[in-house]
């Protein structure tokens, strides 16, 4: 068993005094932009952290897959599979894009 907190727990438990507590607070723009900055950082590290089972294509593999795409070499089921491997790293970096297109 894992020791607790866990890094998604602490995470979150961090997104909650930023959110709740430092920008709120915050009287000077440039406080509560990199508030939000940070905030935005955390979201992203949390929803990496939560879907780190859920890579659809490895690095290694999105590249041979663009290498071939370039070369022309377009097979069957290519493009649904890099639609969806753009959609799981959306789902991470910033899911209200992904929201307004689906």
């Amino acid at each position: 068993m894992p020791d607790r907190p866990t890094a998604l727990e602490l995470i979150e438990a961090v997104i909650e005094f930023l959110s709740t507590e430092v920008l709120p607070a915050a009287t000077d723009h440039r406080a509560k932009f990199r508030t939000l900055v940070a905030l935005n950082a955390l979201g992203i590290a949390y929803r990496e952290l939560a879907a780190s089972n859920t890579v659809l294509l490895s690095d290694d593999e999105a590249a041979a897959l663009a290498r071939r795409i370039r070369a022309g070499d377009v097979r069957e089921g290519d493009r649904e599979l890099l639609k969806e491997h753009v959609a799981a790293k959306l789902r991470i970096s910033n899911p209200a894009y992904l929201e307004r297109y689906e």
